[in-house]
């Protein structure tokens, strides 16, 4: 029985996938902007958790989005100064958003 040889070019790896960091933003944004589900606890813990990951890597909508959403709607201190630290990221990014809301949270 002969074995056919794979050619290199069809052996060779693919290139690294990433997981598309802007659709996960999409629908966290579209979720927390949404009149009926962004009021919604299970939403926005459903929502921040779309964003962890971005605001990680350093996008800085995500930072600032996830900022804003631990810093008014966490109750406890540690979440609310890990969202202020994400809002001063994305402030110094020049993220307008993240400045106004740092500003407001400093006052």
């Amino acid at each position: 029985m002969k074995f056919r040889s794979v050619s290199i070019a069809a052996a060779s790896v693919p290139p690294n996938v990433t997981p598309p960091k802007r659709f996960s933003m999409r629908v966290a944004e579209w979720l927390l902007d949404s009149p009926r589900l962004g009021d919604n606890p299970n939403i926005k813990h459903f929502a921040g958790r779309l964003l962890k990951q971005p605001a990680r890597e350093g996008v800085v909508a995500a930072q600032s989005r996830l900022g804003q959403l631990m810093c008014r709607e966490c109750g406890n201190a540690r979440d609310r100064r890990i969202g202020q630290e994400l809002l001063r990221q994305a402030a110094r990014a020049g993220d307008a958003r993240a400045q106004q809301e740092l500003g407001l949270i400093e006052d």
